[in-house]
């Protein structure tokens, strides 16, 4: 038995702390917090001070016992989770749960897993600093109040299974506020005016005016104006300027690169991070610091002479800025600066190779660059045109890296040919082009990130999971819509002929971005209206600043909660009693059928249209489409609606009609249901339409092999090309022609296939129909029939008892519910895909 125990938070990072210490040492990994307040009941007695009641959950109590035994036979127990607030909570429930002795415990803290920094840490231990816990404490009690109290008032108050929290209600608002921002803008035109000229040396310039044209026809009497005219350098400047290198990254900045560069979600940036750090290979992730030590720097500036020289190194030093930042220990950085480049994971290489190429930039020299302004003037008009060019004269950091940008439509400056003043040009073509004002952007998952950060609201830990919890909660959603299509004005001026030309361009994309669904903006404005201190920006920025005071030690945490809950719990009260149900009714005016009132509003299964009243008894019910909200929606469209089933008639026996259904329009064919393909109206749908779809549909499915006595049939679905095969669906890579599979084509697929599953399995109890297998992103699931549970990342699956599993299946498992009762809503029934 091994003298020293060391209890880390994850198996990776005991993997990785093993290999640094000696026989002498034991490293276990406690899979995360192995206490936490209890799912079913608030878990906090107000009445005494805040206490928290903590339990162990019923898949950890077999890992507290090992533990707890294994605490026993050492001589010293080193509790070594991250250093950060949560880490600290760890370290203290490990210390209380296991009983463990105060003068044989130590706590270690180190910001990166290398032998060097775990080496220090053991010779410099210290006991559980029980500030930050507090500071943990307060975060995670008054947000179980928050939400254990609020959430019972949604469900009275706008729709049952509702909830809220106290950070994921604020970012919800910033993209509901925002959203409105984008329904209130009205477009401006005007013409912006670009051209094309030719210098004696026979080289492109391009320049452009520096004013728009308020109307087209302003824009074509200058085009008018310009016909025939002769062209020249009026001005010319050229000046020397420099950019310098961003920071290193905060966990902030690299979720917004990595989500800019990499295209990467926030969540998956952290869980690619969180596998490097444990690996070793990069400082803690979790930080507000742009700072860089002093052993890092050095090792930076040696690294960079190496590969690039001594000119372009420049040791430096940043600020952090972030409004209320706080465990300011060091920017995430590379632990080994001579390592360019791992080999492992794609997206983890990848991550690692932004963060190992932001890291050595923001140590090197500035870049030296040339802009060039040109002015250019005509002889018949006092419009000057304007080009501008940049040359770099000396790369400095932008040999390594430059930091990305959220604008879309920025335009990179070019490099200009050589020009002198007075040398005429040729005018190769003059364009004015209708240009639109643009409403604010929609916030995507890094903006999001950015605002909270600049209103300094939650923290490095806290923005990936309040984002995934948003967008589970259906309060956000990922935006899917192309934009639609927009006409404008274009002129062009070549040769000496005007030309005028009317042209399309789509608009208002919110591809990628966060959307707010109708539930979320009715939630949104109900908390707003009742309870504006909660969801004020300013006051949960303060709730931060307070958890950093609590975190210092300047302020007692049940003193801050006393003085939260006491304007909290009343407010809750009294809107619980007295505020008006919220559905976000719109009335949208009135059917001309029946001349009742149309209107819009939250219904039992989702958004919904009404014709009638309340007290009306022939009232009218139908779902809004996927692609429709109760805020924009038009009377027209509403009335549309109505129209919907639409029967088409009989084709080889089966009746055959059209509707809009919970994933949008389709054609029911007897009992199969085929999408209409995206952008085609289910109203302007013919039966030779339908039939066109119908036998689409059955060639589609048609068998294209058999393999082992089983029918083979091919498909496109979201992540491209597959085939289908005892219910299975398997993917068709590119090597594969697959307009033509062959019948070995088929069996190879489906071999590799069931021998992939087999290498998932980590357990598999065929009796009970139970299997255990790894899952995405090094998670694994379990899974039962329909049942379907992952699990999170700190849930050791290999050493998961049968009963273990079957106790999470039953937590899992629906109650039964009686009967719903007969409703008049229409409800389309689920499309088959």
């Amino acid at each position: 038995m091994a003298k020293n125990l060391v209890i880390v938070e994850s198996p990776a990072k005991a993997k990785t702390i093993e290999k640094f210490l000696g026989k002498e040492y034991q490293v276990e990994s406690s899979y995360g917090h192995i206490a936490d307040l209890p799912s079913k009941e608030i878990g906090v007695d107000v009445a005494n001070g805040f206490k928290p009641k903590y339990e162990v959950s019923p898949d950890k109590k077999a890992l507290v016992k090992k533990l707890k035994d294994l605490s026993k036979s050492a001589e010293m127990v080193w509790l070594a989770s991250d250093e950060d607030r949560e880490g600290e909570a760890i370290s203290w429930h490990l210390a209380e749960e296991l009983k463990l002795d105060k003068s044989k415990t130590k706590r270690i803290v180190f910001h990166e897993i290398t032998k060097t920094a775990i080496q220090k840490a053991i010779e410099n231990p210290r006991g559980i600093d029980y500030n930050l816990v507090n500071a943990q404490q307060a975060r995670r009690v008054l947000d179980r109040l928050v939400g254990y109290e609020l959430s019972p008032v949604l469900w009275k108050k706008v729709k049952g299974g509702l909830s809220a929290g106290r950070v994921q209600s604020v970012s919800v608002r910033l993209i509901v506020e925002r959203e409105r921002e984008i329904q209130d803008f009205k477009a401006v035109g005007s013409y912006a005016v670009s051209a094309e000229f030719t210098n004696e040396a026979g080289k492109i310039v391009k320049a452009k005016l520096p004013k728009n044209f308020a109307t087209k026809k302003e824009a074509e009497d200058f085009l008018n104006k310009s016909i025939g005219a002769n062209y020249k350098v009026a001005d010319l400047e050229t000046k020397p300027t420099k950019k310098s290198p961003a920071a290193p990254f905060t966990t902030s900045t690299l979720q917004q690169e990595a989500a800019r560069k990499l295209y990467l979600p926030v969540g998956i940036t952290m869980q690619l991070a969180q596998r490097l750090y444990e690996a070793g290979l990069i400082t803690y992730m979790r930080t507000d610091s742009v700072n860089l030590s002093q052993e890092a720097t050095a090792a930076a500036q040696a690294e960079i002479t190496k590969s690039y020289g001594a000119a372009y190194s420049k040791p430096r030093s940043f600020v952090t800025k972030a409004k209320g930042a706080q465990e300011a220990h060091e920017a995430i950085r590379p632990t080994d600066m001579s390592l360019h480049t791992v080999n492992i994971d794609r997206d983890q290489a990848r991550l690692y190779d932004l963060i190992w190429k932001r890291t050595l930039a923001s140590q090197m020299s500035d870049a030296e660059l040339e802009r060039t302004n040109v002015k250019i003037e005509a002889d018949k008009h006092s419009e000057i045109f304007q080009a501008t060019g940049e040359v770099i004269k000396f790369e400095g950091f932008l040999k390594v890296y430059l930091e990305g940008n959220d604008d879309d439509d920025e335009e990179q400056e070019g490099m200009l040919p050589a020009l002198k003043i007075n040398e005429k040009l040729d005018n190769q073509f003059i364009v004015a082009k209708e240009r639109f004002t643009q409403p604010p952007s929609r916030y995507t998952e890094a903006s999001l990130v950015k605002k909270l950060e600049e209103l300094g609201i939650g923290r490095p830990s806290t923005y990936a999971p309040t984002i995934s919890t948003i967008i589970n909660r259906n309060y956000v959603e990922k935006g899917t819509s192309e934009g639609r299509e927009r006409q404008y004005g274009q002129l062009t001026l070549k040769n000496g002929q005007l030309k005028t030309e009317v042209l399309k361009e789509n608009t208002g994309s919110d591809k990628g971005k966060l959307v707010p669904t109708d539930i979320g903006t009715i939630v949104n404005d109900f908390l707003v209206k009742n309870f504006e201190a909660i969801l004020d920006y300013n006051f949960t920025a303060k709730v931060e600043q307070d958890f950093d005071e609590i975190a210092e030690g300047n302020i007692d945490w049940v003193n801050m909660m006393q003085d939260f809950y006491n304007k909290f719990h009343p407010n809750v009260q009294e809107v619980e009693k007295n505020a008006d149900r919220e559905s976000g009714e719109r009335i949208l005016g009135t059917d001309p059928k029946s001349g009742k009132p149309v209107s819009v509003r939250l219904g039992k299964f989702g958004p919904m249209a009404q014709i009638g009243d309340a007290e009306d008894d022939d009232k009218q019910f139908a779902s809004l489409r996927p692609e429709q909200n109760i805020g924009n929606i038009s009377l027209e469209d509403a009335l549309n609606l109505f129209l919907l089933p639409k029967k088409l008639g009989t084709y080889k026996g089966e009746e055959v009609e059209v509707n809009n259904g919970r994933f949008g329009p389709y054609v029911r064919f007897g009992k199969q249901f085929i999408s209409l393909p995206k952008g085609e109206e289910p109203l302007d749908v013919t039966m030779e339409r339908a039939q066109e779809l119908i036998n689409e549909k059955v060639k589609a499915d048609a068998p294209i092999a058999t393999y082992k006595n089983m029918d083979v049939q091919k498909g496109v679905g979201r992540f491209g090309p597959f085939i289908k095969w005892n219910g299975m669906f398997i993917n068709v890579n590119k090597k594969y022609n697959f307009d033509n599979l062959s019948q070995s084509d088929v069996a190879e697929l489906i071999e590799e296939k069931l021998q992939k599953d087999i290498d998932k399995v980590i357990h598999n109890w065929s009796e009970e129909g139970i299997l255990v297998q790894k899952a995405r992103w090094g998670r694994s699931e379990i899974t039962k029939g329909k049942i379907k549970i992952e699990l999170s990342k700190d849930i050791d699956a290999a050493a998961l008892t049968l009963e273990q599993v079957k106790e999470m299946i039953a937590k899992k498992t629906p109650e039964k519910k009686t009967a719903a009762k007969k409703t008049t809503a229409k409800k389309a029934p689920a499309k088959k895909k």
